[in-house]
């Protein structure tokens, strides 16, 4: 049983809102499809995390990457909206693939769209552009 189900079965009407999350559902498939997309033609595996990040926050954005199941081949896109910090970390094997200057051309356009009032769009393509810089692998 979905917590939407639950929530219909306790009386409610609405579903809950990808549990009060930032995105939509349709944004959320969006997002999910453009990884499989990258994670395919790239070889490499990306992530991302959307939340509060700790002080300091690259090293917070380091830490998360350490806890992939492939770091060495995973490129993590760590956004904290309400802190307004965007931090793009690669794995060994990957930071040969996307170096640290192309990755910067990604959050620019990232934050670019972000400045825009489209988080999930922004996400899309930095995805996007990232995988492309990677290649194919």
């Amino acid at each position: 049983m979905t917590v939407g189900e639950k929530q219909h079965a306790a009386g409610t009407e609405n579903p809950p809102d990808v549990l009060d999350g930032p995105f939509s559902t349709r944004q959320l498939l969006r997002i999910d499809e453009a990884l499989r997309v990258a994670d395919r033609t790239t070889g490499l595996v990306f992530s991302v995390f959307v939340g509060g990040l700790d002080e300091p926050i690259r090293e917070h954005a380091e830490r998360l990457h350490r806890q992939l199941a492939e770091p060495d081949r995973s490129v993590l896109i760590a956004i904290s909206p309400n802190q307004r910090q965007l931090e793009i970390v690669t794995g060994r094997y990957a930071r040969k693939r996307v170096p640290d200057t192309y990755a910067k051309i990604a959050a620019l356009s990232m934050v670019a769209a972000f400045g825009g009032g489209d988080l999930a769009g922004g996400i899309i393509q930095g995805l996007d552009q990232l995988s492309r810089y990677a290649g194919k692998g």
